[in-house]
């Protein structure tokens, strides 16, 4: 049997994990069972009916949330010219191109987004077996390869977030901080939860979404009824 802290065992106490609950009470409940001394991350996890390995069931994105995350993070752009000017005016951390490239090769792994304008894709391509793994590497499919290159820092530093179904079906992703308003939280919760419903692959059948839980980083998960996951 797993030995939990003190802490984690109170905060088990005041949840039923037996239990599902709305989306407002259940993060009402994390907020509560935060008790570490760091401002703990709230995290989503979405356990969804889909085969990952079908390529018509694959669910992937990015989407801004209107309170933000409440973690900033660092923005490298792969940009020459007037498009890496661009980058640096509106406040990327890194901006480069073959020396970047280089620097990443020699181990360097200083930021936590990359963006690349598309006449780029072919020189950062040469770093597809580094950053692939690490979910680092450019995609259009999440707006981080774009000529737009403006919007996509400031898309970023607002507070935007990328999901991804997993090899075990599962989508994660965090939605904010537990020193957020209970409000914040829903709200940003639930504009994950929409697109997730949106995004809903043709191929899918039966009962789309298989659970959904809630949890602090240090907390216990709770969990909300899959079958009526936006309340």
């Amino acid at each position: 049997m797993p030995r939990h802290g003190k802490k984690y065992s109170d905060s088990v106490k005041n949840t039923d994990l037996a239990v599902y609950y709305d989306p407002t009470k259940a993060l009402e409940l994390v907020k509560a069972s935060a008790k570490a001394k760091f401002d703990e991350t709230v995290e989503l996890a979405v356990r969804l009916n889909l085969d990952p390995r079908q390529a018509d069931q694959q669910i992937r994105g990015a989407v801004v949330l209107p309170h933000g995350t409440g973690v900033s993070r660092s923005v490298l752009v792969f940009a020459k010219g007037d498009k890496a000017k661009e980058a640096e005016e509106a406040g990327a951390d890194f901006v480069g191109a073959e020396d970047m490239v280089e620097k990443i090769q020699g181990g360097w792994f200083g930021f936590d987004v990359a963006v690349a304008t598309p006449d780029m894709m072919g020189l950062v391509g040469k770093l597809g077996r580094i950053l692939g793994p690490k979910g680092l590497m450019p995609n259009p499919k999440t707006g981080t390869v774009s000529n737009d290159v403006t919007k996509a820092i400031q898309d970023i530093k607002a507070g935007k977030v990328e999901y991804r179904l997993d090899k075990a079906a599962n989508i994660h992703c965090r939605i904010g901080k537990a020193s957020f308003d209970l409000n914040k939280l829903v709200e940003n919760y639930l504009t994950i939860l929409e697109i997730l419903v949106k995004a809903k692959p043709a191929a899918a059948k039966g009962q789309y979404m298989k659970s959904v839980t809630v949890s602090s980083t240090m907390g216990p998960g709770v969990k909300i009824n899959p079958l009526k996951p936006l309340g």
